[in-house]
């Protein structure tokens, strides 16, 4: 499937890459050249008017990492939208907060794995959980 790409947030994207949190620099030491079973994952992905924290396009998984300031309620609703958008662009979502990263990373990896492992054996792009 082909990715809707808005040129206008490459620049913003590029930032963000420059400008990592410690969570995302973290879980990218896992993600990148093709550790995750050989998957590509990129970071900062600029899809439709959103950018996503990382992305695998073969798998249509976004991952987000979720800081302090997405307990604020109108930013929890932005996440919300900006699933239900992806999700109906048929990419999956799966959130994480920064403190999982920090302080669980074997169960992040873990849930990231269970998701390509279910894809593989049935060709079909798992289900994830919606936001509450």
């Amino acid at each position: 499937m082909k990715i809707k790409y808005n040129p206008k947030l490459k620049e913003f994207a590029r930032q963000l890459r420059n400008n990592a949190t410690k969570s995302e620099v973290r879980l990218w030491q896992k993600l990148k050249r093709n550790q995750m079973y050989g998957y590509d994952f990129h970071r900062q992905k600029p899809i439709d008017n959103y950018i996503v924290d990382f992305f695998c396009n073969k798998l249509q998984l976004a991952i987000e990492l979720d800081g302090y300031s997405h307990q604020i309620l109108e930013i929890w609703e932005k996440d919300v939208l900006k699933t239900k958008k992806l999700n109906g662009l048929d990419i999956r979502v799966l959130r994480f907060s920064d403190f999982q990263v920090m302080n669980d990373m074997d169960n992040v990896l873990r849930t990231i794995e269970d998701y390509i492992l279910q894809y593989e054996e049935t060709g079909i792009l798992p289900l994830t959980e919606e936001l509450l």
